[in-house]
């Protein structure tokens, strides 16, 4: 899987916000980047050893060079810190390619868009795409105050040319936080809904528009959402102990009930990709070949579960005694 990443080198770093860095990155051998789709995102591999994955910014349309933005977390496990501590200008970095978890769906249907803070960066590349093929879109965007807005100005310029579609919440101005409630209940049953920010707004998101066809409706979490204690009756059903074994090289493995299938497989020397380790980000999933799965990921959608075809083995265990993966 190393060989499918791609050397670029950081052009420029500038301020999007407050405590928000864009980094604009081009391939290392002057070519053209992959091809992305509005809503992807890339794996970053930092010189400490971290990988963190990150929603490309720019119209999909530029092949020249990637775009992310990256907030300044208080929490930090050392990827925004590295990123916002070091100064990266000229550096050559590997990320993966684009995958996406989070796409348009340029179906012709309007779009009402949601950001929290910096949720904000795979709904800007979508709405660059929007204009491009003239999809009609609404944005509320909610951010603690005017400075912390990224893409502020070009936002506002967009909506100077059709007022209307820019909706800001200043938390500093306004008194209050973003109304993600209010916004999903007046929107068209019609319209297509994204929202992507903090975990208390997507809670919120997704309770209000639990009756809406799913297929209408698009989240994408930055880290995994607190969820309830699992169910004693189905916890009841699962194996204490599974099997793992990788196609290929016939590698077997034993992996006990709440254990990490990842981990295991790292503590015994077998590569796979990951970066969140939340079932977030999608980077560890893998093909499944046989063998019923546990899913607790928030990346794959209910009807990629449904088919137990594929499976992110980070946080996901196993509903039959043995699992037989693909990680190529």
């Amino acid at each position: 899987m190393n060989d499918s990443l791609i050397d670029v080198l950081v052009h420029s770093v500038t301020s999007a916000a407050e405590g928000i860095r864009a980094f604009e990155l081009h391939a290392a051998d002057g070519r053209d980047l992959p091809a992305f789709t509005a809503g992807s995102h890339i794996d970053l591999h930092l010189p400490n050893g971290l990988v963190r994955n990150y929603s490309l910014v720019n119209s999909p349309a530029e092949r020249h060079r990637y775009v992310i933005a990256v907030s300044l977390d208080a929490n930090s496990t050392g990827g925004s810190k590295y990123l916002h501590e070091n100064d990266l200008q000229g550096a050559v970095l590997k990320i993966s390619t684009p995958r996406n978890n989070f796409p348009l769906i340029e179906d012709g249907a309007p779009k009402i868009l949601i950001a929290g803070g910096i949720g904000i960066t795979p709904l800007y590349a979508m709405i660059q795409r929007m204009e491009e093929i003239g999809d009609l879109w609404m944005l509320f965007y909610g951010a603690r105050s005017r400075a912390c807005a990224a893409f502020r100005e070009e936002l506002e310029a967009l909506d100077a040319k059709q007022p209307g579609r820019v909706n800001f919440n200043f938390d500093d101005e306004a008194g209050q936080m973003l109304d993600v409630t209010s916004i999903a209940v007046r929107a068209p049953l019609a319209a297509h809904l994204y929202c992507c920010g903090p975990s208390p707004m997507l809670d919120a998101f997704n309770m209000v528009t639990a009756n809406r066809m799913p297929d209408m409706v698009h989240v994408e979490y930055f880290t995994a959402p607190t969820t309830a204690s699992e169910n004693a009756a189905d916890a009841a059903d699962l194996p204490e102990t599974f099997t793992v074994e990788i196609a290929g090289t016939g590698q077997s493995f034993e992996v006990k009930r709440g254990q990490s299938i990842l981990g295991v497989l790292m503590e015994n020397g077998v590569y796979a990709a990951s970066s969140c380790q939340e079932g977030c980000c999608g980077t560890c999933v893998v093909q499944v070949l046989e063998g019923i799965p546990d899913h607790k990921d928030f990346v794959l959608s209910d009807r990629e579960r449904a088919t137990n075809q594929m499976m992110t083995i980070c946080v996901s265990g196993s509903k039959s005694k043995k699992l037989l993966i693909d990680l190529d």
